[in-house]
């Protein structure tokens, strides 16, 4: 969706679902960057906040919760997800395939409780206290700040890439280009491993060398009667 269908869908409604994926206990910088180029958006709206994690959440939907405040927005609740995570080239995050649909289905429970819940006008406070948003600064925050910084510029493109391209369409900052043949990297990474969960070829790394597993949802749930990886 283009960002200004997105501002015109959001327009319409005056309660908003915001779900993104957390990044080291904050919001991704495309969505810190959205929120602050439409301020006038978000003034009188109802938003719940929900915020997808692979290890720890902090403060993962107060952060989005706390910068909406500001521009008028209620904010009526924050859930947090935890799911499979997505930092495919560090072999110390990965799990196995059946640890990972476990956490898929702990998470689409969690999902069906928090809805039931919703319906009779409960809402969750996942990430919004102020004990949340101390652990979240003090466990990542502070330490990540200035490593994701170091790393806008340390894209690793392999001599397996193929030149298809589908990365220069996938990367929210148009930080990757083809250039005789292959994939190019800018220096404006924010490290949202977009490029690196989808390649065919498994060309891109940043934090490791290589591609140790592609986390993608559908890959862990039920498939008919499979138990194996969708390949």
């Amino acid at each position: 969706m283009e960002q200004k269908d997105a501002v015109h869908l959001l327009s319409q409604h005056d309660f908003i679902v915001f779900a993104y994926p957390v990044q080291f206990s904050n919001v991704p910088v495309m969505v810190k960057d959205f929120i602050k180029s439409h301020p006038d958006l978000w003034k009188g709206k109802k938003i719940l906040c929900v915020a997808t994690m692979g290890l720890f959440s902090g403060d993962g939907a107060g952060c989005s919760a706390r910068l909406l405040k500001k521009y008028g927005a209620e904010i009526v609740g924050g859930f947090h997800i935890r799911m499979p995570d997505s930092v495919c080239d560090v072999k110390l995050l990965k799990k196995s395939f059946q640890e990972n649909r476990e956490i898929i289905r702990k998470a689409d429970r969690k999902i069906e409780k928090c809805a039931e819940e919703i319906r009779k006008g409960r809402y969750p406070k996942n990430g919004l206290h102020l004990y949340s948003q101390i652990t979240g600064l003090l466990c990542q925050r502070l330490w990540y700040y200035s490593k994701t910084k170091s790393y806008s510029d340390q894209l690793k493109i392999s001599n397996a890439c193929t030149g298809c391209g589908l990365c220069t369409r996938l990367c929210p900052t148009d930080n990757l280009t083809l250039k005789n043949g292959k994939a190019a990297a800018g220096k404006h990474c924010t490290m949202c491993y977009r490029c690196i969960s989808s390649c065919p070829a498994r060309a891109i790394t940043l934090l490791g060398h290589t591609v140790i597993e592609q986390c993608r949802y559908d890959k862990y749930i039920q498939n008919g009667k499979k138990n194996e990886p969708l390949k």
